[in-house]
C-alpha cells in the first residue's frame, strides 16, 4: 500500500530515487521491477510494481477486444508502457517521452496511491490539490456513502 506525497528531484538524465520509505517494500514486492505508463485521465504518469501492472494488464487483456474504448484504453496504456528497475542507489530512469508528457522538470511529487504511484510535475500537483480541497469543502460535494472516509 503506498501514501503520501513527496517532493522528489529528477537529475540532468531524468533519474529520480525513490523515497528510502518505499524501496524495501518494492524490493520485496517486485525485486525492483517497476513499470510507468501515462495516465489516461491526469497529466502524470503511472508508476506500478510489477506485479501490480501484470493484474491490470490482465484486465486489459479481458477487454472486449471489438469495443474501439478498450482498444483505445490499451493502446494508451500499454503502448506507453516501460519496463524500469531500481539500481543499487534506488533509483530510476524515466524516459524523455514519458517525462515530456508529464512536464516533468526538476521539480516533481511522486504521490502514493495504493497500489501504485503517481508521478507529477511539482506545480501541476500542487495546483490539483489546491483545486480539489476546494472542490470537497462545497456543500453537498461528498456523497454520503464517502463522508465517514473524510469525517
Amino acid at each position: 500500500m503506498f501514501r503520501g506525497a513527496n517532493a522528489i528531484s529528477l537529475d540532468a538524465k531524468g533519474r529520480l530515487a525513490m523515497p528510502s520509505r518505499y524501496r524495501d517494500e518494492l524490493i520485496s514486492r517486485c525485486e525492483g521491477q517497476l513499470i510507468v505508463t501515462i495516465d489516461a485521465v491526469d497529466p502524470c504518469l503511472c508508476v506500478y510494481p510489477l506485479t501490480e501492472w501484470e493484474l491490470v494488464e490482465a484486465k486489459l487483456r479481458a477487454l472486449p477486444s471489438f469495443s474501439e474504448d478498450s482498444r483505445r484504453l490499451q493502446r494508451l496504456l500499454i503502448g506507453n508502457a516501460v519496463d524500469l528497475e531500481l539500481d543499487g542507489s534506488g533509483r530510476f530512469l524515466v524516459p524523455p517521452r514519458l517525462r515530456d508528457y508529464a512536464k516533468l522538470d526538476k521539480k516533481a511529487m511522486l504521490v502514493g496511491s495504493l497500489n501504485k504511484f503517481q508521478l507529477w510535475n511539482e506545480d501541476a500537483w500542487n495546483a490539483l490539490a489546491e483545486a480539489d480541497l476546494a472542490a470537497i469543502q462545497q456543500p453537498g460535494a461528498v456523497p454520503d456513502e464517502l463522508r465517514d472516509l473524510i469525517l
